[in-house]
C-alpha cells in the first residue's frame, strides 16, 4: 500500500503513480494507494483528487485508491493529530498490506503513530533539501530508529549523498533514478509537430523554449521570467511557454511579476503563453525546442527534464541536484543568471539538430520499464527480508 499526502499536480507523484501502476499491473504485485487528503490547495488553486492525472491513471490501471477522509491539504494550515475514525480507518487498510510505500516523507506521520500495523516501509524520496521539509525529516528519523523502514529509494544521487549527511543510515538509501514511458513520450513528424504548434497558439517556425513546474519558491519563476525577457528580445521568432499549476492569469503574483518585468515593452508578452496545469505535456514538449529550469533548491532529478528530453527537446538547466548528469551529452548546465540562460537557449535552439541523435541515442537509459523493474527489486528485498515469500515473476 503506497500513501500519498494527496493527489496534485508535481512530477514525484507522476513518478510513484508510474511505479504503482507498472508494478500493478506486472503480474506479481497488488497494489492500493490510501490519500490522507481528499483535495489539495496548492500554487492558488483547489485540487480534487478525482480530477488528478495520477489518480485516473491509478484507476485506469485498477489500483484501489482510498481516501482517508480529510477534506484539503496543502497551502492551509493542517491538523498534525488524526482523529479516532482516521486511525482506524489507517490501520484497518495498512492491517491488509504487506508493504508500506510511503510517497516522500511527510506521510510517516501517519506510520509513526502508537500501534500502526508493524509492516515494512519503503521510503520514496525525491528530493535534494531534507532540511527545508518541515518536521517531515524528523518522523522519518523516527521511523528509523523505530526499525520500520526497511529502504528508502533516493530517485538521485544528490538525494542520497544529502539525506546520509541528514543523519539517515547509508545502508538504507538505494538509488533509482527516474524514468519515464518512452512510448508516450518520444518525438514526433514534422507535420505532427507544426499542427501542435497551431494548436498552442505558436508559428510553425518559432523558436519555442517550454518550462514545465508548479509556481513554487523551488522553481525560482522570477529568474525564468528574467531569462524570458532577455530571450524574447534577443529572439524575434522565440515564444515561451509555462505550464503547471498556478502558471495562469488566475495568480496574482505571476501577473505581478510579469507586469514588473514587461511594463516597458508589453508587446513581448505576445509571445509568452500561459498554460496551466496540462494533460497532454508530451504534445506540448514535441512542440518545442528546449525543455528549461531554473531551479536554484531543493530538485533532484527533474521528470521534466528527462520527458522534455525524451520529446526531442533540448534540455537546459541550472546545475542543481542531479541536472548536470541527467542532461550530459544531450542538453545544457547554466549558471543561475538571466543573460547566461537566455542565451543556452538560443544556442540550444541553434543546435537543436546536432544534438538530436544523442538526445534519441539516450532513451533507453531513460525506460520507466528499468525503473519499475528496479523498484520491484528493492520492494521484494523488503518482502523477503520480513520473512514473507516473494512470488515468481511472470
Amino acid at each position: 500500500m503506497s500513501i500519498y499526502e494527496g493527489f496534485f499536480s508535481g512530477g514525484a507523484r507522476a513518478l510513484h503513480t508510474t511505479v504503482v501502476a507498472g508494478l500493478h499491473t506486472g503480474g506479481t504485485h497488488h497494489h492500493s494507494v490510501l490519500s490522507i487528503y481528499g483535495a489539495m490547495r496548492r500554487e492558488t488553486i483547489l485540487q480534487r483528487m478525482e480530477d488528478d492525472a495520477s489518480y485516473r491513471s491509478l484507476s485506469a490501471a485498477g489500483v484501489e485508491v482510498r481516501p482517508l477522509g480529510r477534506r484539503i491539504g496543502g497551502d492551509t494550515a493542517t491538523r498534525r493529530t488524526f482523529s479516532a475514525s482516521e486511525v482506524a480507518t489507517a490501520f484497518a487498510h495498512a492491517e491488509r498490506a504487506d508493504i508500506i510505500l510511503s510517497l516522500k516523507e511527510q506521510p510517516l506521520r501517519l506510520v509513526n503513530l502508537p500501534g500502526f500495523p508493524r509492516r515494512p516501509v519503503v521510503v520514496c524520496l525525491h528530493r535534494s533539501d531534507p532540511e527545508n521539509q518541515g518536521s517531515a525529516l524528523a518522523e522519518f528519523k523516527a521511523a528509523v530508529a523505530d526499525g520500520r523502514v526497511a529502504a528508502a529509494i533516493c530517485c538521485a544521487e544528490s538525494t542520497r549523498s544529502a539525506y546520509e549527511a541528514a543523519g539517515i543510515p547509508a545502508g538504507l538509501l538505494k538509488v533509482i533514478p527516474n524514468g519515464v514511458d518512452l512510448s508516450r513520450f518520444q518525438p514526433v513528424p514534422a507535420r505532427r509537430r507544426a499542427a501542435l504548434r497551431r494548436s498552442l497558439g505558436v508559428p510553425a517556425k518559432a523558436k519555442v523554449v517550454t518550462m514545465a513546474a508548479r509556481y513554487d519558491p523551488m522553481k525560482n519563476v522570477p529568474l525564468f521570467l528574467a531569462a524570458a525577457r532577455r530571450y524574447l528580445e534577443r529572439e524575434p521568432a522565440g515564444h515561451v511557454l509555462l505550464c503547471g499549476a498556478g502558471m495562469t492569469t488566475a495568480n496574482a503574483e505571476l501577473c505581478g511579476l510579469l507586469t514588473e518585468l514587461f511594463d516597458d515593452e508589453p508587446r513581448h508578452l505576445a509571445r509568452l503563453h500561459l498554460l496551466g496545469i496540462r494533460r497532454d505535456m508530451e504534445a506540448v514538449y514535441a512542440a518545442s525546442d528546449v525543455v528549461a529550469l531554473t531551479s536554484t533548491s531543493g530538485e533532484a532529478a527533474p521528470l521534466c527534464l528527462i520527458e522534455g528530453a525524451m520529446c526531442g527537446a533540448v534540455p537546459v538547466s541550472t546545475d542543481i541536484g542531479d541536472t548536470a548528469i541527467i542532461v550530459a551529452g544531450h542538453g545544457l548546465i547554466t549558471p543561475p543568471e538571466p543573460e547566461a540562460i537566455s542565451a543556452a537557449w538560443s544556442e540550444a535552439v541553434h543546435r537543436r539538430a546536432e544534438l538530436t541523435p544523442a538526445l534519441l541515442g539516450s532513451r533507453e537509459r531513460f525506460s520507466h520499464t528499468r525503473m519499475i523493474a528496479s523498484y520491484a527489486t528493492v520492494i521484494d528485498a523488503a518482502y523477503r527480508d520480513a520473512g514473507l515469500r516473494v512470488p515468481e515473476r511472470l
